[in-house]
């Protein structure tokens, strides 16, 4: 008897041996029709796996996010059957599911056209059209290599040879193509329903760039027509929302050749980053933290000691002294914060001891990966290291939660998830302090009541974390703050503090940064408000412009009240038509405009007009001076109970 335990916790019994479609069919006709794969004990399997043994079952459905990742695995080896068909000549070697899509890459010595995407995707109909079914066979390494020589697949080949010689190899096989693959796949081509191939690329072999050059199709897939329709839609609003493009329209910041990865800050972008440092400084100063600053170049020996140099020795940027030694551009600032901890006998009193540090560091990332705010070599973190007891380690956590969630709202971000992210293979410290830290964070989490998803494997290479993801306006998360325990770093550092009984202990240490990267989260925060920032944010709020040049003066002197009330204007008595002036301040997304003419300088009044509407609304200067100023209090000044 064989005992399936089903997701909502009913047991069936079955006398022999069934496949995954025939518990899907014991449960409903209509499920079994929907069905693209299985979960056994956890592990995605085919829809066909046969069920020896008592098992814990989920049936896959294309809505899940498990089947949607069939979905866009079955896509890419159709797109790569679809090549083969159209360009025999052409070698398939990978093909994985990535965010929102896949890709496949392909050996080919002529290059693909951007109008070669649309005869492929007319193939890859035809192919999901004849809903062929695709098969899984097991063969032995042997006759998988003897096979992919036979019809000229060497890429095929070398990814054979480096399978383990006890593990199974499967080749899936829809129609005359086959290729090699763990799987899982649907039980047909049928199965994909919303598809489009989206553009080309180059890469190389394995990702290396000494191997050979290859060329990369990727695409999307989703579940149906509308899920499709929505995810384009998105790309199309994040292409008008791109914080480069606005950047350079709202004179933010620039990048150039001399300098890859790091940003040259204009005044105004500069002024916004001195916002949002202001803005987590008066945040800190009230959740009890104490600011340092720490150096950015440090000898190697510290790094080497900290474990970093083993971990993160190739991304690090190096510099050798007349004095011989090697020094190291730091590419984090905990080691730093030990160092200002261990400068004098710290008692169990003084702690929890929270040190906070916008702190510059410098990694080395591959130069294809650079992306505009996004992705840079040289970043400001709004750092923090938190040196506690053992048993004060869970209302810390708990603190850092709570002011997490509330600064996140500040900027309008409602959609918060957590990730708990749990050791990695390669790691410091004993499997007796991971069980404790994992605990500790674990014991946190449930204490604050917060929903969280599992990350397996994922922890920082000394402690597990807390990741904290947003979502944007337009759907899309980010992944931004986190929170890491760590039992590790303080002792190989030799930080200590004086017990109750005398003794000295290592404390915990929490590293702790919640926007993160300052220059990403402006990235961000540019594409969520499509360059529309709220008025505390933005580094122009006001532009003062006359309609006349006989009322420069009234407008003036509205410029200079503004200044004593401390708020960034611009005033334009330039002689250019009033349409000109509003054209040229809305598309530099200044917030508000503010129209004076003689009707205005006579009643002292102002029109003013919002970014985003074409209204004009009339006001008493008095009143608008007193809206614009609460408007642009920063909610780090705004009392909270």
């Amino acid at each position: 008897m064989i005992n399936i335990h089903l997701l909502d916790g009913s047991t069936r019994s079955f006398e022999a041996p069934l496949s995954g479609l025939d518990v899907a069919e014991s449960i409903s006709k209509s499920l079994a029709k929907k069905a693209i794969a299985i979960k056994v004990n956890g592990a995605l399997k085919d829809l066909d796996t046969i069920i020896e043994e008592d098992a814990k079952i989920e049936i896959v459905t294309p809505g899940s996010s498990e089947g949607l990742e069939v979905i866009r695995h079955d896509a890419a080896h159709v797109l790569a059957q679809a090549v083969k068909e159209l360009f025999p000549e052409a070698q398939v070697t990978i093909g994985p599911v990535i965010e929102n899509g896949f890709y496949y890459d392909f050996a080919k010595s002529t290059p693909f056209h951007a109008e070669d995407l649309q005869v492929i995707e007319k193939k890859m109909l035809e192919i999901i059209n004849a809903n062929q079914k695709i098969i899984r066979k097991v063969v032995s390494k042997k006759e998988a290599i003897e096979y992919f020589k036979s019809i000229g697949e060497f890429y095929k080949i070398e990814l054979i040879e480096a399978i383990p010689d006890n593990e199974e190899v499967s080749i899936y096989w829809q129609g005359d193509f086959a290729d090699l693959c763990r799987g899982p796949h649907a039980p047909s081509t049928g199965f994909i329903k919303a598809f489009k191939l989206m553009k080309i690329s180059g890469s190389y072999w394995r990702g290396d760039s000494k191997n050979a050059a290859l060329q990369r199709i990727y695409g999307t897939a989703w579940a149906t027509t509308a899920d499709l329709g929505n995810y384009l839609h998105m790309l199309e609003e994040a292409e008008k929302r791109e914080h480069r493009k606005l950047g350079k329209e709202m004179d933010l910041f620039h990048f150039q050749e001399e300098a890859p990865g790091a940003v040259f800050w204009h005044p105004k972008g500069w002024k916004l980053f001195q916002t949002l440092v202001n803005y987590m400084r008066l945040k800190q100063d009230k959740a009890g933290y104490l600011e340092i600053s720490t150096p950015e170049i440090m000898d190697k020996c510290l790094w080497e000691e900290s474990g970093h140099w083993e971990k993160f020795g190739d991304n690090m940027f190096t510099a050798h002294a007349a004095d011989e030694k090697v020094y190291a551009v730091r590419p984090m600032n905990c080691p730093g914060g030990i160092q200002v901890f261990k400068r004098g006998i710290v008692s169990y009193r003084g702690l929890p001891l929270r040190l906070s540090e916008f702190g510059k560091v410098h990694r080395y990332e591959p130069s294809g990966s650079l992306h505009g705010l996004m992705r840079v070599r040289a970043f400001t973190q709004d750092d923090a290291h938190i040196f506690c007891t053992e048993d004060q380690l869970q209302e810390e956590s708990l603190k850092v939660c709570q002011l997490v969630f509330e600064i996140y709202r500040d900027f309008g971000f409602d959609a918060i998830k957590v990730k708990f992210s749990t050791r990695p293979e390669k790691r410091l410290g004993s499997d007796e302090i991971w069980d404790k830290s994992e605990a500790a964070l674990l014991s946190s989490l449930q204490a604050l009541g917060t929903e969280f998803a599992l990350n397996l494997g994922e922890g920082a290479f000394y402690g597990p974390k807390l990741e904290f993801v947003l979502r944007d306006a337009i759907g899309r998360d980010w992944q931004l703050g986190t929170l890491q325990v760590d039992l590790n770093l303080p002792g190989r550092l030799g930080a200590y503090y004086t017990g109750q009984d005398g003794n000295r202990y290592h404390p915990v240490m929490l590293h702790r940064a919640l926007f993160g990267s300052l220059e990403r989260f402006i990235g961000i925060l540019i594409e969520h408000y499509a360059g529309k920032l709220p008025l505390w944010l933005a580094p122009i709020k006001v532009a003062v412009i006359t309609i006349t040049s006989d009322v420069a003066d009234y407008a003036n002197e509205i410029a200079t009240i503004l200044a004593d009330n401390g708020i960034e204007h611009i005033v334009d008595t330039k002689g250019e038509t009033l349409n000109y002036k509003i054209k040229q301040y809305s598309s530099v997304k200044v917030p508000i405009i503010l129209i004076v003419g003689r009707n205005e300088a006579k009643d002292r009044t102002a029109s003013i007009r919002r970014i985003g509407s074409s209204d004009q609304q009339n006001m008493n200067l008095n009143e608008f001076i007193t809206q614009v100023v609460a408007e642009s209090r920063s909610p780090a000044n705004i009392f909270k109970r």
